[in-house]
Formats: structure tokens, C-alpha cells, sequence
């Protein structure tokens, strides 16, 4: 194992333990890892059992949460919400990180869109576990648009993970501060009202694996090399 990829997961540890463009987004499948790759089953441990004492506890958090969001914290929530691609790590990697200008990024970040979304849905449907307001129709979610059983895990915190791991992989000396937006954007949900506490946690060891898978696949270790270089040119990696 590289340095660099010592410390990185030496730093999701300790994290977990605490896009592309829009237009690429919709054009890209899912193609690059198997269905088996992807097994959620063999990834994710169930999320607590309805009316089980962890249920209460993450409900009694939620409302917490909920209670103590200000109005900066509760914008930046509803931001993230409606923010589904990498431009959420635009401060993170620094100024001149923009997908428009980036298009082998861009690419390389729209492929781990598709993939981490191919999961994330995968796992979704198979736990099926109901969002927050169908437990407390009382919570104010920032939503109430997204499929009600779809809870578990957290789509957006599978996304954050997935492109801070690949990005940290790049540029491993920006990997403290992409994980920290990562691990902020997934907290989002939880100030949103929008998922439980093992949500979160279970969409950041998702697009954990995710991103690990990826970066061991031939074809999407090209593009990744491709987008290295691009980002040394523009000064944003090694």
C-alpha cells in the first residue's frame, strides 16, 4: 500500500469514527462495477429495527438536532440538500476548483456519481427503512419529496464519501479538508431532519467501499489518472 493511501484511510478512520456537472450526471450509467461489487448485504449491517431501543435513541438525537439548528446552519443544510455533485468540495480542494474548466474531473467525478448512486439505490431498496417524518410527522425536514421508505442509507453521505475518498486519493495533501466537508455535508441530513444517525453513518462506509472499488478498477483508474494530471496542471494536486 502507497503512502498516500496509508494515510488516507488512516484519516476515514478517524472521520467515520467522530459531481460531475449536473448534465454529465444524467448521461452516465452505472457500468463500471458489478452488482456483486456492490452488494450492500455484504457491505452494511441492517440499520436499528423499528421501535428498537437504537431507533429511540437516534429519533430522541434527530429531534435534538432539529431543535438546535440556527438559521446559518439550517441555509447551509438546505444548500447541501439541493447540491448533488462535487462542487460541495470546491473550498476544499481550493480556488480554481471548477468542474466547467475541469472536464477530465468533471468526467471522473460524474462516473463516481453514477456508481455510488447505483449503490446507494441498491441498498436503499433492499433496507427499506422509512424516513424520519413517518416516524415524528412533528420533525420539520428540509423535504419531504424523497421516496418515503429510502432512509437507509444516506444518499448524500454516499456521495460526499465516494468523491472525498477518490479526490483525497489525487490530491492526498487536500484529504483532511475533503473529508471534513464530506463528514459536514452528511451532518447536513441530520440538521435537515432528512435521516437518522445510522443513515449517515452507513452511506460514509458505502461510498467508502465505493471508492475503494473504483480506484481499483483498470478502466476508472485511467480516467483517475487522467484527472491527476489535469489537476496538477490547474495546481489543485501533486
Amino acid at each position: 500500500m502507497t503512502k498516500p493511501r496509508i494515510i488516507l484511510c488512516s484519516l476515514l478512520l478517524a472521520t467515520v469514527a467522530v459531481g460531475g456537472a449536473h448534465a454529465q450526471d444524467a448521461k452516465l450509467k452505472a457500468h463500471l462495477l458489478s452488482s456483486a461489487e456492490l452488494d450492500a448485504s455484504r457491505i452494511l449491517p441492517p440499520p436499528p429495527a423499528e421501535g428498537s431501543a437504537a431507533a429511540a435513541s437516534e429519533l430522541s438525537e434527530l429531534r435534538a438536532v432539529v431543535a438546535a439548528r440556527t438559521p446559518a446552519t439550517l441555509a447551509q443544510a438546505k444548500s447541501d440538500d439541493e447540491t448533488k455533485n462535487a462542487s460541495i468540495f470546491s473550498d476544499a480542494m481550493g480556488a480554481g476548483f471548477d468542474l466547467k474548466a475541469l472536464p477530465a474531473t468533471a468526467k471522473l467525478m460524474a462516473e463516481v456519481r453514477a456508481e455510488e448512486k447505483a449503490a446507494a439505490d441498491a441498498a436503499k431498496n433492499r433496507f427499506q427503512r422509512k424516513r424520519p417524518w413517518l416516524i415524528d410527522n412533528s420533525l420539520a425536514s428540509c423535504s419531504r419529496e424523497d421516496e418515503p421508505l429510502s432512509s437507509y442509507p444516506s444518499g448524500h453521505a454516499t456521495m460526499g464519501y465516494s468523491m472525498a475518498v477518490v479526490l483525497a486519493d489525487i490530491a492526498p495533501s487536500h484529504a483532511p479538508a475533503l473529508l471534513a466537508r464530506a463528514k459536514t455535508y452528511a451532518e447536513s441530513r441530520l440538521v435537515c431532519g432528512m435521516h437518522f444517525r445510522a443513515d449517515i453513518v452507513g452511506g460514509q462506509v458505502l461510498g467508502t467501499a465505493v471508492a475503494l472499488e473504483l480506484l481499483r478498477n483498470p478502466a476508472f483508474k485511467a480516467d483517475r489518472d487522467a484527472a491527476a494530471a489535469e489537476l496538477a496542471a490547474a495546481k489543485l494536486a501533486p
